[in-house]
């Protein structure tokens, strides 16, 4: 199945009020392949084949940006051969996905340091970002070997470096030096497996989004369960410390 194959949503199933972007904590591959008896490494292969289903969905439902956090800073505290596998895994996708996700129009972005990444793997990383960089239906960030905390300390030194005033340096200053500059920030944050945190995920870009966590592990979320939290999404109010935005004529 290609991406353009993907369900379409009808005037009736589509939300009147999408968010722009959409982050998404995939967790809960090795608790899934656990209960069925299968190794992390399968876990973490069935989890990256369920990328697909959403990001058709996002197609089919004009968002504008997709985050996927693929791998922390802190995932290099894992087991040596399970990040081998890891990287070993997301190769693999880039050769096989890079040239269809570039005919559907999807952008890809690196979110993240390949410092410390092998080089074989970091250049096929550079390759989907050059290969895509001209699309834009969608841009698919892929926070890979990241952390909100060494990217807000590396956008604090990118200001430093510049020379800037102190008094001249405000938030947009901030959001322009962060790895997501030029992005809107995340309006819907989506975490599986039933964890409540954001596990150093987007914490500057993330102070006015919404949050939908679900206790099915990420292999389990299908595009039926993706769209039910885009829905959710359209029926909440959101305030950003103030009053609700007034709900659209007609709804």
């Amino acid at each position: 199945m290609t991406l353009s194959e993907t369900e379409q949503p009808d005037s009736t199933d589509r939300p009147w009020v999408l968010p722009r972007h959409v982050a998404i904590i995939m967790d809960g591959n090795g608790r899934w392949a656990a209960e069925r008896g299968l190794s992390r490494v399968e876990g973490h292969r069935a989890g990256t084949e369920n990328v697909r289903g959403v990001i058709g969905t996002c197609l089919d439902w004009d968002i504008e940006v997709l985050t996927l956090y693929a791998f922390s800073t802190e995932n290099w505290l894992r087991p040596r051969d399970e990040i081998n596998s890891l990287f070993s895994i997301l190769g693999d996708v880039i050769d096989r996905e890079t040239d269809e996700l570039r005919r559907v129009g999807v952008r890809v972005r690196h979110l993240g340091s390949l410092d410390g990444v092998p080089e074989s793997l970091a250049d096929r990383v550079r390759y989907a970002v050059a290969a895509t960089r001209d699309n834009h239906r969608l841009s698919l960030n892929v926070a890979f070997n990241y952390g909100a905390r060494v990217e807000i300390l590396r956008a604090v030194r990118r200001i430093v470096n510049c020379g800037l005033n102190p008094a001249e340096i405000d938030e947009a200053t901030i959001s322009d030096n962060l790895y997501t500059a030029g992005q809107p920030d995340p309006d819907l944050i989506i975490r599986t497996a039933g964890e409540m945190r954001l596990s150093n995920f987007l914490l500057w870009q993330a102070a006015y989004a919404e949050y939908w966590c679900t206790e099915v592990y990420w292999p389990d979320l299908t595009p039926e369960l993706f769209r039910r939290a885009l829905r959710d999404f359209s029926r909440r109010q959101r305030r950003f410390g103030g009053l609700p935005a007034p709900a659209p004529a007609g709804t």
